[in-house]
């Protein structure tokens, strides 16, 4: 049998912080800090609900971050 794999470890990082940042900075600022995968979703959009280490979501409304969470 197959080992279970370890998640890489997510990066320290407080979601808060990026609420209100403008889009394409909250997307560098996220890249800088270590996340393997940064998405940027409109307001009310349909999205799967699996846990991925190494997400990092933006809820983007007008071009500012309103919403962020890991996973």
């Amino acid at each position: 049998m197959a080992p279970i794999p370890t998640p890489p470890a997510q990066p320290d990082d407080t979601t808060g912080a990026y609420v209100g940042l403008a889009a394409e900075a909250a997307e560098r600022r996220a890249r800088a800090r270590g996340w393997s995968t940064v998405r940027s979703l409109p307001p009310g959009a349909i999205i799967t609900m699996e846990y991925r280490a190494g997400r990092i979501n933006f809820e983007v409304d007008d071009a500012v971050v309103t919403r962020c969470w890991v996973g």
